[in-house]
């Protein structure tokens, strides 16, 4: 099964929220990015196929929040997600933290503070990536493997100044020359040669 909206996507959040209520998991917070996000704030009427988690969200002894890597996945949680595949015929990573590995060399400052949050249920809060912050996944994405994230980035229309910043976080994520020219031409290709001339 596909998610052919963001409607389809919230339900499917409803049900994983049954499912940890069930499996007495507690609340538990996740930001998702990519399509599935997309999908729900309205940036994109696109099918997408899966929901990419980045992190959880964690509350330390004085109750600020803070972010840990969603890999590995909390065990009630992939519980809970085979449950609703089950259930709704979809696909066995359907719900993944593939993307994750974006934490490893950093997110864009106050991304957290950024993103629309919305519950599901009694168990489920899920923080969603907004438009700034998918311009800096959607550039890295759209350079390093093209297709539907070149689309997406599109969609966003980023001014030339989020283009930039963009630009510079995702070389934080690949320092390499090769990556770099890349960026430049694809920056070059799709009318931003002011900010490739600049880095």
């Amino acid at each position: 099964m596909m998610f052919d909206s963001g409607t389809d996507i919230e339900r499917i959040f409803q049900a994983l929220s049954e499912q940890l209520d069930a499996l007495n998991a507690g609340i538990i917070e996740i930001v998702v990015c990519g399509g599935a996000a997309m999908s729900v704030l309205g940036y994109v009427q696109r099918t997408t196929e899966d929901v990419d988690v980045i992190a959880f969200v964690d509350k330390n002894k004085d109750g600020n929040q803070h972010l840990t890597k969603a890999k590995p996945m909390k065990k009630e949680l992939l519980r809970a997600a085979q449950l609703v595949a089950r259930d709704f015929n979809l696909k066995d990573n359907w719900f993944n933290s593939t993307a994750s590995s974006v934490m490893d060399f950093g997110l864009p400052a106050g991304l957290l503070e950024r993103t629309e949050t919305r519950s599901y249920g009694k168990n489920l809060v899920v923080h969603f990536l907004t438009r700034y912050d998918q311009i800096h996944f959607k550039l890295h994405a759209a350079v390093d493997s093209g297709g539907k994230h070149v689309d997406d980035l599109l969609v966003l229309k980023p001014t030339v100044d989020e283009v930039e910043k963009a630009a510079r976080w995702s070389m934080t994520h690949d320092i390499s020359d090769g990556y770099k020219m890349v960026l430049k031409s694809f920056l070059t290709q799709f009318g931003y040669a002011d900010v490739a001339d600049k880095l």
